[in-house]
């Protein structure tokens, strides 16, 4: 065959196989690193006690989760102004914190049980630009770092030691704010967040919309660029999973609340409170295992 022809002949194969490899690419599913969460079982959530938030506590040994609602402020907490409690927290070693918020005001509460059980108060001053709103903490794994939430559409997590745990932090100091999480897609209400791994996230959202990720009340992943470390910030990369159980004898307007992975059997669990008269009957905790 002539050198002419046969340089012809290879143009068109490689033009054929650049086709045929492109339209196989394109057929193929996307990848990503995000997980599958399917749900496995419920528990009936009392609507006073259990309706905000909840956490898996590993020190002592045996401890049941712990839950929050309305009902579990104390009242020498609630009669300071401090009335609202949101999604809990507790270290691997046993340091247990809940968010709290007022009505009004420039700071945000965190009361944390040391595992003596022993109670303290860590009060954050409002950066320029925070919301007063307090949703929910997340404690890194290695227990120093403590992610923090403000409600409405955002598109940042905010950082802080971890009262308590992180030795630079004392109930007489004003806890602050160290470093923001950046992420690059806008997140709305959410509601709770819990890591499973030292860079991975997961959120309950209780947008109502829908319009961010094209469903309501999603589950969703966050994935850091690094761990926490208190010194710089980091970026998060936000992926939605799958719309969380909308399920009720009463028809109306869900709530999604809090979150919490218990790494000890991989259970991951998100209450969520249902409509009307039905808010007192059927509330949920969902559980749901990775697939």
């Amino acid at each position: 065959m002539p050198l002419r022809a046969r340089r012809r002949r290879h143009a068109a194969l490689t033009a054929a196989l650049a086709l045929a490899t492109a339209a196989l690419l394109s057929a193929a599913p996307p990848a990503s690193a995000a997980d599958t969460w399917t749900e496995v079982g419920s528990d009936r959530a009392d609507p006073l006690t259990e309706s905000q938030g909840l956490t898996s506590v590993e020190v002592p040994a045996g401890s049941p989760n712990r839950y929050t609602g309305i009902g579990t402020i104390p009242v020498s907490v609630s009669s300071r102004g401090w009335n609202h409690v949101g999604d809990p927290d507790a270290s691997y070693n046993g340091y247990y914190v809940e968010p709290y918020q007022a009505d009004s005001g420039t700071a945000k509460m965190y009361r944390v049980q040391a595992p003596g059980g022993g109670w303290s108060e860590y009060v954050h001053t409002l950066s320029p630009g925070e919301a007063l709103n307090n949703s929910w903490d997340a404690i890194s794994p290695d227990g120093q770092w403590m992610l923090s939430g403000e409600y409405g559409t955002m598109t940042r997590f905010l950082v802080f030691p971890t009262p308590g745990v992180n030795a630079s932090t004392a109930p007489s100091a004003n806890l602050p704010q160290v470093a923001t999480v950046n992420l690059d897609h806008a997140v709305r209400d959410v509601q709770g967040c819990d890591f499973s791994g030292p860079t991975t996230v997961l959120c309950s959202s209780d947008d109502p919309a829908g319009t961010l990720f094209g469903i309501t009340k999603p589950l969703l992943q966050v994935d850091l660029s690094a761990a926490p470390n208190g010194t710089s910030d980091v970026s998060g990369h936000v992926t939605a999973l799958r719309q969380l159980p909308l399920r009720s004898g009463c028809s109306g307007t869900f709530e999604a609340e809090g979150i919490d992975y218990d790494r000890r059997d991989g259970t991951l669990r998100v209450i969520v409170v249902s409509p009307g008269f039905c808010v007192l009957t059927d509330s949920k905790t969902y559980r749901f295992h990775k697939s």
